[in-house]
């Protein structure tokens, strides 16, 4: 019988998958070869990876930065370029067009928060205090609609200290980047399928992956990165996956690659079709396309022809189809093994979140690594904050579907109407009411994220925050004002993007067939 000794550290650690997340999880825990551990990353070349996920959002900064990753090296190794912002295109009705922006749109001021002084000043409705679109107080928009990049201002007074960004990249070069970094910091990767798992018969632990050709890859913690289908967590022990299709309809995509269509902008676009939207991500010499899309509502034909239909340049890949289903599993930890990525949950590629939902998972585990007692405690705590994620993200991608007036097509008819999660719901009379979004615990999108997508799907409260209506008429709009213009000559001043990649990280040259 195998003893759960607290306090005996795990010394075998194996990841089952490749991809972003076995990668991303190797180089993370390469840390512990050193202390004594071994890391062992079982995967195989005759498996392929999803690798659509080329855009990402601000926290991969910190994760690159936790692992000592030098951005330009980075940047140039992967044939990237940076994310400002995500353009939605046709979301609240046709025709709209609006940039969820990275970073602040303006400074609070008497303890006011900033959008609660624009919303006043909007609702007041004369020439004289209109304030303009709220986009206009992002420096982040204001870059990203002029084709322009520079790194924040470390001056906190600074407009420009208010941006914050992200990058594309070559998903696939991204996973061969993290490899490189992992085997140098130790970790050995061992090429195989898995035939079958080992598990103890007295209380179902996992011990052993047997390949098909009958090695055995023994270890005392397992983490699952086998994507959708869940080799370990799944399929071996049993775990559950949570559907959110009621609320998530689209479970396909197609993804193809086209050359590149001038100089990369720094942002994604995402513009809703009649069952879904279509993305488009520029890296440096190529671009990312895909078309994500409710199988219920329209043929895997028809959406491809929409996706081809929509593309500014030269394909050089065929199409690709995905199928998934959003939701998690119903836990992301059971006895000793850990699912990270697409193993433990997906919720779609709208916000560019998939990343960003590996490297929580891996910080998470870091923060409470187990002893081969594998504590309880521990492991819960570890699914409740990972669930409170999944949960919070869900809400915000939801919030997109349902804040339309779109009556073009049955989905859209469904996603306006449709039942939400009473969090959501609850969440959006707080905002209809006076512009309310109180910060909570453990959420990835703050208040500016939120503010994007409520006001640019046209979802205006119905007042504002007494505090506001305290200050001056006439001084919030000089105020604002000011700062239109701040943000403006920042925006202008800022060097081009492609101007910046060439001086810092400009890739090799790409050749296509």
């Amino acid at each position: 019988m195998i003893a759960r000794a607290p306090g005996e550290p795990v010394s075998r650690i194996v990841i089952l998958g490749g991809g972003s997340a076995g990668w991303m999880a190797a180089a993370a825990l390469s840390r512990l070869v050193s202390a004594g551990a071994s890391v062992t990353l079982v995967e195989s070349d005759a498996i392929g990876t999803v690798g659509v996920g080329e855009a990402t959002i601000p926290p991969l900064l910190d994760f690159n930065a936790a692992l000592g990753i030098d951005e330009h090296e980075f940047v140039a190794a992967t044939q990237g370029s940076f994310k400002l912002g995500i353009e939605f295109v046709d979301w609240g009705r046709l025709g709209d067009r609006y940039i969820h922006p990275f970073g602040k749109y303006g400074p609070s001021t008497h303890g006011i928060n900033f959008h609660q002084l624009w919303l006043r000043q909007h609702l007041l409705g004369t020439a004289e205090t209109d304030p303009g679109r709220i986009d206009d107080y992002a420096i982040a928009i204001a870059a990203a609609v002029r084709g322009r990049f520079s790194r924040p201002s470390g001056n906190p007074k600074a407009v420009l200290s208010s941006l914050g960004y992200a990058y594309h990249f070559d998903a696939g070069l991204y996973a061969r980047f993290l490899r490189g970094y992992a085997e140098r910091h130790g970790v050995v990767r061992i090429e195989g399928k898995v035939g079958r798992v080992e598990q103890a018969p007295e209380d179902g632990f996992l011990t052993a992956l047997v390949l098909e050709d009958g090695r055995r890859v023994e270890g005392d913690f397992f983490v699952d990165c086998s994507g959708f289908r869940a080799v370990l967590l799944g399929e071996a022990l049993g775990v559950p996956y949570r559907s959110w299709k009621h609320w998530l309809p689209c479970d396909s995509a197609v993804a193809v690659p086209t050359e590149g269509a001038g100089p990369p902008l720094p942002y994604t676009r995402s513009t809703a079709g009649a069952a879904g939207w279509r993305w488009r991500i520029p890296l440096q010499h190529r671009v990312g396309n895909g078309h994500v899309y409710s199988s219920d509502h329209i043929s895997d034909a028809a959406a491809q022809q929409a996706l081809i239909e929509g593309l500014d340049a030269r394909p050089i890949a065929d199409p690709r189809v995905l199928r998934f289903t959003a939701g998690r599993r119903e836990k992301l930890w059971e006895k000793n093994c850990v699912a990270i990525g697409l193993a433990g949950g997906f919720i779609e590629p709208l916000e560019s979140t998939s990343i960003h939902l590996i490297q929580s998972g891996i910080f998470r585990l870091l923060g409470l690594f187990p002893d081969r007692g594998f504590s309880p405690a521990e492991t819960g705590e570890y699914n409740d904050w990972l669930i409170e994620e999944y949960e919070h993200i869900r809400d915000f991608i939801i919030l997109h579907y349902h804040a339309t007036t779109r009556d073009d097509s049955d989905f859209w008819n469904h996603c306006r109407s449709m039942k939400l999660p009473d969090s959501l719901a609850a969440r959006l009379e707080l905002w209809r009411g006076k512009g309310r979004l109180l910060p909570r615990h453990n959420l990835l999108f703050k208040e500016e994220s939120w503010l994007a997508v409520l006001l640019g799907q046209n979802i205006v409260p119905a007042a504002s925050d007494p505090l506001a209506a305290m200050l001056p008429v006439d001084e919030t709009a000089r105020f604002l004002a000011h700062m239109r213009d701040m943000v403006a000559r920042t925006a202008e001043a800022m060097p081009r993007h492609e101007d910046y990649i060439a001086q810092h990280c400009p890739a090799a040259p790409a050749v296509f067939q």
